[in-house]
């Protein structure tokens, strides 16, 4: 089976107001990561849960999709389509 890289969407579970894009090769071990407090800049609003995911076969479309995500036009695409 091919590797998958994946973008994700969080989303904390106790306000559902705050959001983290990331990419990962491994959606479960990242979640727990989020989660256990290892992650910096998720660290405040953890408990996290996944919103979205989307899986790229290519990196460098995943880094694409990421990095659109984390854009202001991105974020409003994410709000209106996720």
């Amino acid at each position: 089976m091919t590797n998958f890289h994946y973008v994700y969407i969080l989303v904390d579970c106790a306000t559902r107001t705050h959001y983290y894009v990331g990419k990962t090769c491994d959606l479960k071990t990242r979640l727990v990561a989020h989660n256990n407090g290892q992650c910096p800049h998720t660290n405040k609003y953890k408990p996290w849960k996944i919103k979205t995911t989307v899986a790229f076969e290519a990196e460098e479309k995943a880094v694409a999709f990421e990095s659109y995500l984390k854009t202001h036009s991105g974020r409003a695409f994410a709000s209106k389509h996720f």
